[in-house]
């Protein structure tokens, strides 16, 4: 690879990560409020996180442009639960977004239940 390559590698790199912390950060604003990830959510998330101020200031707009989802690639906008069926052909965002809720439900299945509380004792008592 040339320099010019290694250098839009790392830049697009940078690009996925920052859109990936995005998402993840309004994500997580739905997953504490105990929202379901439905097609409506899914688009409202895609569309603030590629409207992030942020991250048009830290990326051009042709980076930009690579996390857009392409016309052609439709989903429905309903408040059906999501379901990819078998399909790994998903948006930037979808994924992060779907990402995100499946940790925050892993997270919430191997939690801890919380410990009894035990009276404490001194010692010799």
């Amino acid at each position: 690879m040339t320099e010019e390559q290694d250098l839009a590698a790392l830049s697009f790199k940078a690009a996925a990560h920052d859109l990936e912390l995005i998402v993840r950060h309004i994500a997580a604003r739905y997953i504490r409020q105990r929202v379901p990830l439905t097609w409506r959510l899914l688009h409202a998330i895609e569309a603030e996180a590629l409207a992030d101020l942020g991250f048009a200031s830290r990326h051009d707009a042709g980076m930009r442009q690579l996390f857009e989802r392409p016309s052609d690639m439709t989903f429905p906008e309903t408040d059906d639960p999501i379901d990819f069926g078998r399909s790994n052909a998903l948006p930037a965002v979808f994924s992060f977004a779907v990402l995100a809720y499946e940790a925050a439900a892993n997270a919430h299945d191997t939690a801890r239940p919380a410990r009894p509380h035990r009276q404490s004792k001194a010692w010799g008592d």
